[in-house]
């Protein structure tokens, strides 16, 4: 059985955009890639507004928390997307060459739901075809 490519989405604090975008990818490339997102200074929790932005649309949030990026520095990545400026300047050094895509979208956090959601929708529209076409899916 061949081995799913694996997508790091990257930001700051991994707790709105990377997250949202962790759970799209996994929802809509279910079976073809597999997506994990860390933060380069991860916050203590998944935003509440990223949390009910997935659920309004039937996606599960049980599993997702922030992570710092080193915990994947070692591990076999096929892409790196990140989205938010911060992240792209800070992106660690991983051990081999992997490709990697910048989408930059805005910051929802502490703003309404509708912001959330914007985002969510904006990702679901710009990074998921991103991301199919980067791994040539």
């Amino acid at each position: 059985m061949n081995k799913l490519p694996t997508v790091l989405i990257l930001c700051t604090g991994n707790s709105c955009r990377s997250q949202m975008a962790e759970a799209l990818v996994n929802h809509d490339l279910a079976g073809r890639a597999r997506a994990v997102s860390a933060g380069t200074r991860p916050q203590t929790k998944v935003a509440d507004g990223a949390v009910a932005a997935l659920n309004q649309i039937g996606l599960a949030t049980d599993g997702l928390y922030p992570k710092d990026v080193s915990v994947f520095l070692n591990e076999p990545i096929d892409l790196v997307v990140t989205v938010c400026d911060n992240a792209k300047e800070t992106c660690p050094i991983f051990p081999k060459p992997v490709r990697s895509i910048h989408l930059p979208f805005h910051d929802p956090h502490g703003e309404p739901l509708e912001s959330f959601i914007a985002v969510r929708d904006a990702i679901h529209e710009r990074l998921v075809p991103a991301v199919r076409a980067a791994l040539e899916l």
